[in-house]
């Protein structure tokens, strides 16, 4: 039998499908996402469509990656923007940020991915030239003109080993220079002192030493997700880093 037109718009009328401004109304707090050096806020998006599809709000920075200070600025304005408390999430570099920028009262909790989580009065230089036997540092050429990039011909492999060439190929060359300035400038606050922490550790990371991730880790009292993966987990692992996302926002209900 043919479904009348009025018994199709009734069904759809009475579907239990609930659209996502409906559902982020339950979830307890907002995420922002916070990206590190030589890259921008673009290699979140596979983790966003996740999160977002689930029902968070997630909102998204785009740090220059000129200095600290910006950058931590940047960040402020988009907590600024958030409708609930924060779940600040911060990659690589981006993990020296949100170190900074939590200490604003509506962040609510912080989870680092294959990050750098300075301590007051320590700079991520501190931190990512710490010697580590059996680990090598992540191959980057000297200074020029104030920035920083990672070489080229090596960025796939150290940045990214299980993320397709055609996608690190292009990250190669299409760096963002990071500026000396963020790279030397000692940290005024440390938001993991105060605030619950999660840490994402990839174990094949070669551009933040996973040794160091544990120093870090274990400093800040994280509780601690290790992961078979390069730096750029969120690109090789998208589901996982969600899953482990989803899981930090779960700690605050």
């Amino acid at each position: 039998m043919k479904r009348t037109l009025f018994g199709v718009l009734l069904a759809m009328a009475t579907s239990t499908t609930v659209p996502a401004d409906a559902r982020a109304a339950d979830k307890p707090v907002s995420i922002v996402l916070v990206h590190g050096a030589f890259v921008d806020a673009s290699g979140w998006k596979q983790v966003y469509d996740i999160l977002t599809h689930d029902g968070y709000e997630v909102l998204v920075v785009q740090n220059p990656t000129v200095t600290l200070e910006g950058d931590v600025e940047a960040t402020r304005q988009v907590i600024a923007k958030a409708t609930r408390p924060v779940l600040l999430v911060g990659h690589s570099y981006g993990g020296a940020v949100i170190t900074e920028a939590g200490a604003d009262p509506k962040v609510k909790s912080l989870a680092y991915i294959a990050a750098l989580a300075p301590d007051v009065g320590e700079s991520v230089f501190e931190l990512a030239t710490r010697p580590v036997p059996g680990e090598s540092g992540p191959p980057l050429l000297p200074p020029a003109d104030g920035f920083i990039i990672v070489d080229p011909a090596k960025f796939p492999t150290a940045f990214a080993a299980d993320v397709d060439i055609s996608i690190t190929g292009f990250m190669a060359v299409a760096q963002v220079p990071w500026g000396i300035a963020a790279v030397q400038t000692k940290l005024t606050s440390a938001a993991w002192r105060d605030k619950p922490v999660r840490w994402m550790l990839p174990k094949q990371d070669h551009m933040v030493s996973p040794t160091t991730q544990r120093f870090m880790a274990t400093r800040a009292k994280a509780k601690v997700t290790e992961i078979n993966s390069s730096h750029a987990v969120m690109l090789s692992h998208p589901k996982d880093v969600a899953a482990f996302i989803e899981a930090s926002a779960a700690d605050d209900q």
